[in-house]
Parts: structure tokens; sequence; C-alpha cells
């Protein structure tokens, strides 16, 4: 089985980060393969950063169309997730959906620990489309992502100070990490706090091996039909469909 595991964002280190967190879950007979976008920006968070963030996403969905028999979306934002499941016939899967629907197997209530406010509101956005709205909270830790790239950020800490709070004022039964670049840290937070602590990448990649084995892809009836046929222009011209919607 072929994973393609992209991350959307254009920093290596990242990607690295969550193939080793990957590569350590994954199955016998199972090959992660690691993408780094190669246009967009160096880190998302929120919508701006998500929107640029999307044609990268597909063009390495589009370019290895055929090499993979699922994809994981490595960013816990979800980013273009509606739209490569519209691209590929194989099954995608995000990490906050993946994350949240494995933390609800676990714990009646939970809290997701991400990054900055502005990716707590989306991502609490994410989690009630989820259907979870009533069981978790999002709180922002107010970490910009790349300091989680520098271990003299002090990012660590404010961390864990925020999973402190969600343990304590939240009653938290579980906690989720809400960021691809918190993947290497999610054993040691659970040894730690002594809760299970769910990283998306690892959940992620249990899910679409769970889905390749049961000889499941996406829908392509409704809402993840294939694109249109039609043209596109400018800087988009590449990501014009070449068949008809099935």
């Amino acid at each position: 089985m072929r994973i393609l595991l992209v991350n959307p964002n254009t920093t290596a280190s990242m990607t690295e980060k969550a193939a080793v967190a990957a590569r350590a879950v994954m199955a016998s007979g199972t090959d992660i393969i690691a993408a780094t976008s190669r246009m967009g920006p160096a880190s998302i968070e929120g919508h701006y950063d998500g929107a640029l963030a999307v044609p990268g996403l597909l063009n390495e969905l589009k370019e290895r169309n055929g090499a993979y028999d699922a994809a994981i979306i490595a960013c816990f934002d979800d980013t273009g997730l509606d739209a490569a499941r519209s691209l590929v016939d194989v099954p995608v899967v995000g990490l906050c959906e993946s994350a949240v629907a494995t933390a609800g197997f676990l714990a009646q209530r939970f809290t997701v620990v991400t990054t900055l406010e502005r990716s707590r509101v989306l991502i609490d956005n994410l989690v009630r489309r989820y259907g979870m709205g009533g069981r978790v909270k999002v709180r922002a830790s107010d970490i910009p992502v790349l300091e989680l790239e520098d271990p003299a950020s002090g990012a660590i800490g404010k961390l864990r100070a925020e999973i402190e709070r969600a343990l304590f004022e939240d009653g938290a039964e579980a906690i989720v990490l809400g960021c691809a670049g918190m993947t290497d840290l999610a054993r040691e937070l659970q040894d730690i706090y002594g809760v299970p602590v769910v990283d998306g990448v690892a959940a992620a990649v249990k899910q679409a091996e769970a889905l390749v084995s049961l000889g499941l892809s996406t829908s392509k009836r409704g809402s993840y039909a294939s694109p249109l046929a039609k043209p596109f222009t400018g800087a988009m011209s590449a990501f014009a469909p070449l068949r008809a919607a099935g």
C-alpha cells in the first residue's frame, strides 16, 4: 500500500518530521511517499495562507496521480481537503478530521491545542463541521508554526502550559495536537500527562490504511464528483480538468 503524505506548506523540515511520525506507525507493507509543496507559504496560519497553499497541494497530487493508493494532507487545517477529494479517485484524509475521529473513540471530552488564535477559530469551525462541536474545545497556545522548528523559541513550554489549562479548566480527558509541526511531541506529552495525546499525522496514517484495506474510496457522486472539463486561464491554466465529471 502506497500512501502519499503531502505537506501543503513549503518547509521541507516539517515534511520530514511528519514522514518520520507516519513511518513510525505504518503497517508492514505500507510505503509512505513524502512530498513538500513547491509553491505557496512557508507555514499555514489562517485562511489566507491556506487559500494560497491549495494550488501547490493539488499540483503534488496531480503530478503523482496513479502512484499512490491514498493521500494524507499534512496540515491540521485540512487545507484543500474537499478540492483534493474531488481531484483524485483514491481516499484523501486530513489531519483534523482523522484526529478528532480517533479521539472520539477514546474520550467523551477532549481539547485540541493548536498554534495561533486565527488557527483556533478555523479549527473550531472544522470540529463543528465534523460533528464534534459539543465534545471538543479548541485552544490556541500563541505559537507561530515556524517556532516549533526552533528549540530555543520557548514554544514547547507554551504548548505544555496550554495543555495543563485544558486538563484543569476544560476537564479534558484527552488532548489532540492541532498542528503537524507538533507530531514529534505526542508520545512524550502522553507520558507526562497520563491521558491520550492524539497526533493527527499518526491518526491519518491509520485511517488511510483502513480505507484502502476495506477497498473503499471517495464517492464520485455529488459533492466530490470529478471537476467539469473547462478552460482555466492565467497562472491556473495548468489546473484545467482534462475529463468530464463522473
